[in-house]
């Protein structure tokens, strides 16, 4: 029994990568019950942690009667989305003129790079292109270097998945008081953009410049970066505060006097060096016998190995295991309907007669789709 804020919503994902299925993720794990649309003959189903807690059924979406059975599961559905490019759902049958007439109180999410709308709308890309149009890009990396793309966490997973999440959820609490559905159109730029908010804040206020390791949070400041160890690993330190920063002169077994500029950009190359040379005196778990309890603001720089193994991750579980895939748990925490891992991944088509029967399909027109070959 699946157990969240979110039991008793029932959501439709329509089967891809990335964002979306991270998108179905969020939501199982808080109780929802998301049925994924697998493509009917796919040997894989969903990805090995993203595809947890999510039934699945397969569909044929080119057979007519494949079309049926999916409006008759949008007809039951709180909200659905999917992850194509402009118009593939309208070339199904299933745009959101479709669905809404069958489901007026649907809540139809799409999912793309660009956007439904604009000149680049229909072109393809990637995580780093989406970020390059914001300005998030061109902000991280080493001076002198090209930008260092932050993996896919700030398009695919930050501007897409969060933001679908969050606009899913809004659009069908809004439904609930209206009794009309609408058409969520999430773009992973529009959601990059606007998590550079406070950088074009701090830039409109003359705190930020364009040229990259020259600000505050991006490398340049001795008390905001990461530092080589005497074993080679890695210390982060985000000592920003005053206050902070005290703390983290006195671990190191230096005092304020040698930062007597400390917010003065043209100092910190310097001060830099003086930190990175004691931090190379010890090695990462000393430093860290020092620093630990300390309001200094250090922190180990953990491999995917190491972090599912240090103290503070445990005692939190803020990592799981699955069939032996060592992963992250759900996030946030609730006190009262706490969410779970609720289920391994699904293979493609694993529930598509519970589905059906669970979600209220006329039993006659269930057997009608098994047996004519659009469910399979």
């Amino acid at each position: 029994m699946a157990s969240g804020p979110l039991k008793g919503l029932k959501f439709i994902e329509f089967a891809g990568i990335g964002p979306a299925p991270f998108c179905g993720m969020l939501l199982a794990d808080l109780g929802a019950d998301v049925v994924r649309i697998d493509r009917k003959g796919s040997q894989t189903g969903g990805d090995l942690v993203m595809g947890r807690g999510k039934r699945s059924i397969a569909i044929d979406l080119k057979h007519a009667q494949g079309v049926e059975a999916t409006l008759d599961l949008i007809g039951k559905a709180d909200a659905l989305f999917e992850g194509f490019r402009p118009g593939v759902m309208e070339r199904l049958g299933l745009g959101p003129e479709v669905a809404l007439k069958r489901n007026p109180k649907l809540v139809y999410g799409r999912m793309t790079g660009w956007g439904q709308t604009g000149p680049w709308s229909s072109m393809a890309g990637h995580d780093i292109d989406y970020i390059a149009l914001t300005g998030a890009l061109h902000a991280m990396g080493k001076r002198g270097a090209p930008p260092s793309p932050p993996l896919n966490l700030v398009g695919d997973y930050g501007g897409g998945a969060l933001y679908l999440a969050f606009g899913l959820l809004a659009g069908v609490l809004e439904a609930k008081v209206s009794g009309k559905g609408q058409v969520i159109d999430c773009a992973m730029l529009d959601g990059a953009a606007s998590l550079m908010t406070m950088f074009y804040s701090m830039r409109g206020a003359g705190l930020w410049t364009d040229a990259r390791e020259d600000n505050l949070l991006d490398g340049a400041a001795h008390f905001y970066d990461s530092y080589v160890c005497a074993d080679g690993k890695l210390l982060a330190i985000g000592a920003i505060e005053p206050q902070f920063h005290a703390e983290l002169v006195k671990g190191l077994g230096l005092s304020e006097a040698d930062f007597p500029k400390r917010l003065d950009r043209a100092s910190w190359p310097a001060y830099s060096e003086k930190i990175a040379a004691v931090v190379k005196t010890r090695t990462r778990d000393d430093w860290m016998k020092i620093f630990d309890g300390t309001d200094a603001c250090v922190a180990p720089v953990l491999s995917m190995e190491e972090a599912p193994k240090h103290p503070h991750n445990v005692a939190r579980e803020t990592f799981q295991t699955v069939q032996g895939i060592v992963q992250p748990g759900p996030a946030p925490r609730f006190s009262r309907t706490a969410g779970a891992i609720n289920g391994p991944p699904a293979k493609a088509g694993e529930h598509s007669a519970n589905v059906l029967k669970d979600w209220g399909v006329d039993p006659e027109r269930a057997a009608s789709f098994l047996s004519g070959g659009a469910v399979g």
